[in-house]
């Protein structure tokens, strides 16, 4: 369980990180670069990737399609925690699993029980009341739209993910590290025309917050992966406790100490949020046929 909670508490960290981002005037499209260098010096460390088969399978059009979607799901997750909160956030983005699920039904064939079934028409009704906020500040008025995204965003990233786990000439973590590199370039290519047309400094402050964020989101997907291996024979345990464990940790951080005003709605969305995903969590048990 030990690298459940430190998985969790990663995920939760980065949320918070791009939380406080504004507050110190940190420039997030540059942070997110320098993560993604960090996060390649991580996967070479505990990875060590398999460089032979990386020259053959670089241009394989999934890890683009990665590694252009991660900075700027990064970047929408910014705005979104800084529009809507942190706890919103994080339950727009554990709630994504439902676009996973959907692909797996129609695109990969995944068979479907009744408490699946009910676990994604409870999640969709969660999206709606998570999403919903009465707010007459301008600033926050397309908040929701920042949610959406979010939602769709890393669900999308979690299909093409999968996609990517079904390459079997490479070794998963390779992968990794080919994802991170593309992303890394493309970014790094990003700020650099940012700074010569928009005359944008590239400061230090950012490279040091980039290696803070860099290292926690590493650690999200390390302590993730490595918690799969040791509860190997209950995969469904991990799968509910790291959701259910963001949502309640992100919600408990949001409100607590950065005094999130979430509506009787919104309440509402994170209940139904929890039991969809115990009931999906069920139907991976095979607790109902």
């Amino acid at each position: 369980m030990i690298y459940l909670i430190l998985s969790i508490i990663c995920s939760v960290t980065v949320g918070v990180l791009l939380k406080l981002a504004k507050r110190y005037q940190i420039n997030i499209m540059q942070a997110v670069t320098w993560n993604y260098l960090f996060a390649i010096g991580l996967s070479v460390f505990f990875f060590k990737p398999d460089f032979s088969t990386i020259g053959t399978h670089i241009s394989t059009p999934i890890y683009f399609a990665i590694g252009i979607l991660l900075p700027v799901i990064f970047l929408v997750q910014g705005f979104a925690v800084r529009l809507t909160g942190l706890a919103r956030t994080d339950i727009a983005q554990r709630l994504s699993l439902f676009i996973s699920l959907c692909a797996a039904y129609f695109l990969f064939n995944e068979h479907f029980d009744r408490l699946k079934y009910v676990g994604l028409i409870l999640g969709f009704i969660a999206i709606i009341f998570t999403m919903y906020r009465k707010s007459g500040n301008p600033s926050s008025k397309n908040g929701w739209l920042y949610l959406l995204l979010v939602f769709v965003g890393f669900g999308t990233i979690d299909v093409c993910f999968k996609l990517v786990s079904q390459i079997t000439v490479i070794p998963y973590t390779t992968s990794l590290f080919i994802i991170f590199c593309i992303a890394f370039i493309l970014s790094l290519i990003y700020i650099l025309y940012l700074a010569i047309t928009k005359k944008t400094k590239l400061q230090l402050i950012n490279f040091i917050c980039g290696c803070i964020l860099g290292l926690f989101n590493f650690g999200n997907i390390l302590f993730y992966l490595k918690a799969h291996k040791a509860m190997s024979d209950n995969p469904s345990t991990v799968f509910a406790a790291m959701n259910i464990g963001v949502i309640i940790a992100g919600s408990f951080i949001g409100i607590v100490i950065f005094k999130e005003r979430l509506s009787k709605w919104n309440y509402f969305g994170l209940a139904l949020a929890l039991a969809a995903i115990i009931l999906i969590t069920l139907s991976k048990l095979h607790a109902v046929r």
